[in-house]
C-alpha cells in the first residue's frame, strides 16, 4: 500500500501565516483513518472524495476545496479513492489574515471554501492537477494565499507571536502569564484567542501539551515517565490528555503508529524552516 505524504515549507513571507504544505496521496479504493487535533486546515482534493466526523460527534463530507477549522480532538477520516490531496495548515495568524471571521465559529467543523471565496478556486484545483512536482503546487498555493490574504487589512501577527512564545515556554504555561505579557484584560486574551485560535488560552495549552508530549514519543525523544513527571499528574491522566487530542494511547505513540500518525510526524529537514511550534508539534 503506497501511502504517501510530503511536506514543503512555506517562504519566509508566508511563514507566520501557514504551517507548512503538503501532499497526501493514497491511491487504493478506501482510506479510513484518525487525524489528531490540530490547526485549521484548507485541503484541495485532486481526487477521492471524503467523510470528517468530528470529535464532538458531527459529521461532514469534504468539498472540492475544504476549509477545516481547528479541532479539539481526533476526528476520524474516510476517503473513498483513489486519493490525492494537496493542502497546507492555517496558522492563527493566517486564519486571521484570510478568513475575516472567528475561529471558534469552525472549530470541529468543515466548510465549502469556494463559499468563502468564490468559484475562482475550482480554477487553482485545474492549475494543480496540471502540475506534477510538489514544487510547483506550492508556487500555485504560495500565489493563492497571497491573493486571498489581501482580503483582510489587518494581519494579528503581533499577538499570535506572543502566544505561540507562550505556549513553548513549557509543557503546561500559566494563563496569568500570558496575560501579562501581553498586557491585555483576561477577558480580552481569551477574546482574541478564540478569534485567532478557536479556543481560550487554557484548552490551547492543553491541545498543544498533548500534541507536543505525543510527537515527542513518535519521534522516540523520551520516555512516558519522564513526560508524566514534568507535566501531567499521573499516568491516568496522561493517557486520558493524550487520547482525547490524538485518538491514540501513549503506548501507540511509542510502539505501533497507524499511518496517518506516523506520516504526519514532521521530518527532521523541516526544523529550522517552520515555526517553532509547527515542528514540535
Amino acid at each position: 500500500m503506497d501511502i504517501t505524504l510530503d511536506y514543503a515549507a512555506p517562504e519566509g513571507d508566508l511563514r507566520e501565516l501557514l504551517s507548512v504544505f503538503y501532499e497526501f496521496r493514497a491511491p487504493i479504493p478506501v482510506f479510513e483513518d484518525v487525524e489528531r487535533a490540530d490547526f485549521a486546515q484548507i485541503r484541495f482534493m485532486l481526487s477521492g472524495q471524503g467523510t470528517y466526523h468530528f470529535a464532538d460527534g458531527h459529521e461532514q463530507a469534504s468539498s472540492p476545496v475544504t476549509i477545516v477549522g481547528p479541532t479539539t480532538g481526533n476526528t476520524k477520516v474516510r476517503v473513498e479513492g483513489p486519493i490525492h490531496i494537496f493542502g497546507a495548515g492555517l496558522l492563527p495568524a493566517g486564519w486571521g489574515a484570510l478568513m475575516g471571521f472567528e475561529a471558534s465559529t469552525l472549530v470541529n467543523r468543515a466548510i465549502d471554501a469556494t463559499h468563502l471565496f468564490g468559484p475562482g478556486l475550482f480554477d487553482v484545483i485545474e492549475e494543480l492537477r496540471a502540475v506534477d512536482s510538489l514544487e510547483a503546487k506550492v508556487a500555485i498555493g504560495s500565489r493563492v494565499t497571497r491573493e486571498l490574504a489581501k482580503r483582510i487589512e489587518e494581519t494579528p501577527v503581533w499577538f499570535t507571536r506572543v502566544v505561540d512564545e507562550w505556549l513553548e515556554s513549557a509543557l503546561s504555561p500559566d494563563v496569568q502569564d500570558l496575560v501579562d505579557r501581553i498586557g491585555l484584560s483576561r477577558r480580552q486574551v481569551e477574546r482574541q484567542c478564540k478569534r485567532l485560535y478557536g479556543v481560550p488560552p487554557k484548552l490551547l495549552s492543553r491541545k498543544y501539551r498533548a500534541i507536543r508530549a505525543a510527537t515527542t514519543l513518535a519521534r522516540g525523544e523520551a520516555e512516558v515517565g519522564e513526560l508524566i513527571g514534568e507535566s501531567f499528574y499521573d499516568q491516568s491522566h496522561f493517557i486520558r490528555e493524550i487520547k482525547q487530542f490524538t485518538g491514540l494511547t501513549p503506548k501507540r505513540f511509542s510502539e505501533d503508529l497507524p499511518v496517518l500518525a506516523k506520516l504526519t510526524v514532521k521530518p527532521a529537514e523541516l526544523a529550522g524552516k517552520v515555526d517553532p511550534i509547527v515542528f514540535q508539534t
